[in-house]
């Protein structure tokens, strides 16, 4: 039986010191996880081959942008482009418009930062709008921006549900030039006049897949009708359907396709199934994999707001660091629970849906499904969060 101590005393071995231990079309939103032929979950890590490193056109340092930019790049610590990078970054700096379809992790918020910053470099009277679908996106490109624009003089304001509108509202009377947000908090400081779009020529649409899974179509249609005729405008995806195909065509001219996404899920993710029998006590499961010491940064998903909440609780019971977000919570909540799991404060989070897409979480090395995605495009968002920037990742999936 579960004895609370001796976990306790084990979580603390294997967390503290890491010594001990105890012993086809996919992205259908009504396409049931009971559908998914499992064995999709299961997958061997492909080891990356020296010749298989990615070696860019340019550095940095060869850009054709401003001395300033490339300082703020080389203290940001990026060494060499990655792919979607080396690509993106020269069409963009030559105005074109774009479509980038690239897996998560690979670097995109920087292939469209970095050449915006460096046109608000030569004109400062540029205005960029980011659109994301989700809160945590926006926070996370608002982070990004703020690191290489330091010292550039350049600001900018995100704008997002859940958050105080009083304080954004403030920030957008003050000069900025970039303004990141989601559709509904857009709209609301459209209809507020606080947001006057015909004064951005530059969009960017940043997980546009996401975006029309969530309903955000209309939404997105409307931005774009009240922004100037000409504009660059950029968009960002992990998928590419037709849908998404229907839109680039009503406000995209000529763009550039860029096409990273070689298969749906990174190749340096070793993806397996954890069997449960039907005696079996799946936190039981969970808690005998979580004590083992390769398992140092963990990513739980679960179908529910309330699952998160109580898989967390029970979690904390037996002595584990862990918090849990879901979409209830308040964006400062949220946005201490992450910030606490990327500080390694805590070495568990819990998770809805929520936090699947777009989040950049380094060094997560294991991703469990506690419960099943309700679809595939799901799961490889999900599993998305580990094996970032060419690191071994994990994932494992519980099937009942």
């Amino acid at each position: 039986m579960y004895n609370r101590n001796n976990a306790r005393s084990s979580r603390a071995s294997s967390f503290g010191k890491r010594g001990n231990r105890s012993n086809s079309r996919f992205g259908k939103r009504n396409f049931s996880s009971s559908a998914i032929n499992v064995n999709r979950f299961i997958c061997k890590a492909e080891t990356i081959k020296a010749e298989d490193v990615f070696k860019p056109q340019c550095a940095f340092c060869d850009l054709a942008i401003h001395d300033v930019l490339k300082r703020s790049i080389a203290n940001r610590g990026f060494a060499v482009p990655t792919p979607i990078q080396d690509q993106a970054i020269p069409a963009i700096l030559a105005g074109q418009d774009l479509i980038g379809l690239a897996n998560t992790g690979t670097g995109k918020t920087a292939a469209y930062l970095i050449p915006m910053l460096n046109k608000i470099l030569i004109n400062p009277q540029e205005k960029v709008l980011v659109v994301v679908p989700t809160r945590e996106l926006a926070m996370q490109i608002q982070e990004e921006f703020v690191a290489l624009a330091r010292r550039l003089n350049i600001f900018s304001v995100a704008v997002v549900g859940g958050a105080d509108i009083r304080r954004q509202i403030k920030e957008l009377r003050l000069r900025h030039n970039l303004v990141v947000g989601t559709p509904g908090r857009l709209k609301d400081l459209i209809s507020r006049k606080i947001l006057d779009l015909s004064k951005f020529g530059n969009i960017v649409l940043d997980e546009a897949d996401r975006m029309l899974d969530m309903g955000f179509i209309n939404d997105v249609k409307l931005l774009l009708s009240l922004m100037p005729r000409k504009k660059q405008a950029m968009l960002f995806s992990a998928t590419f359907g037709k849908e998404i195909e229907n839109l680039t065509k009503t406000f995209l001219y000529n763009p550039t396709r860029i096409f990273i996404k070689s298969r749906e899920t990174a190749s340096q993710i070793e993806q397996n199934i954890i069997r449960v029998a039907v005696s079996q006590d799946k936190i039981e499961v969970l808690h005998d994999l979580l004590i083992k010491t390769e398992f140092e940064k963990v990513l739980i998903f679960t179908r529910t707001k309330h699952g998160a909440d109580n898989l967390s609780k029970k979690l904390l019971q037996r002595g584990f660091k862990t918090e849990a977000i879901h979409g209830n919570k308040t964006q400062g909540k949220r946005q201490r629970a992450l910030k606490m799991f990327k500080e390694n404060v805590v070495e568990i989070l819990v998770a809805t849906d929520v936090a699947a897409r777009g989040l950049d979480i380094p060094n997560v090395s294991h991703v469990i499904n506690f419960d099943l995605p309700a679809t595939y495009e799901d799961y490889i968002h999900r599993i998305g969060r580990t094996g970032r920037a060419d690191k071994k990742g994990n994932a494992l999936t519980f099937v009942e």
